[in-house]
């Protein structure tokens, strides 16, 4: 189930029907909606901008990795901190589908190997954003629902250095992709 990686940067029309729909599709269906799609393609363009497998910490060294993997950025995180990929895999709204979703794909379920892995599977990425947003006790917003989507996205991915000045274009972005799909 595993799909090869695309080349990078990846179009928003490319990640939406090439990786995030598929990788959603070892979810319930109830977790495939278009307000899904729009968070997850905004959240990795906001990110990683759909160029980057690894947090970037030197524009002048884009080898040096720095602490976050994968489309969206995922931190390792800690089980006392329960951020990253440890909140996802702690949680009780999430562990269950972490599993299934690890096992599919073949990847250990532990955290060390599912952070390992967050570069090298797209679908893996996709699968933990979502379950990082339905941990969230509120509901997704409604599309256009730009203001909502930005406190949403602060509030799962609890960024260091946020960028409200990026989000209006990429949330667009996002919701122009996810609505040519319909």
């Amino acid at each position: 189930m595993n799909a090869p990686l695309l080349p990078l940067p990846i179009s928003t029309a490319d990640a939406s029907r090439k990786i995030i729909l598929p990788a959603l599709r070892l979810l319930p269906p109830r977790m495939t909606s278009p307000e899904a799609l729009v968070m997850i393609l905004a959240i990795m363009l906001q990110e990683s901008a759909l160029a980057h497998r690894w947090q970037v910490i030197d524009i002048r060294r884009p080898d040096r990795k720095g602490p976050a993997r994968g489309l969206a950025q995922f931190e390792q995180g800690t089980k006392a901190s329960r951020g990253g990929v440890w909140g996802v895999y702690l949680h009780e709204a999430s562990r269950y589908w972490l599993a299934q979703a690890c096992d599919a794909l073949g990847i250990p379920f532990q955290p060390q190997a599912i952070w390992s892995a967050l570069e090298h599977s797209d679908t893996l990425a996709s699968v933990l954003a979502r379950l990082l947003l339905f941990t969230d006790p509120k509901r997704l917003p409604d599309l256009g629902d730009q203001q909502a989507a930005w406190a949403l996205y602060k509030r799962t991915w609890r960024p260091g250095k946020p960028k409200p000045d990026t989000w209006p274009d990429n949330y667009r972005n996002a919701l122009g992709a996810v609505q040519a799909l319909q």
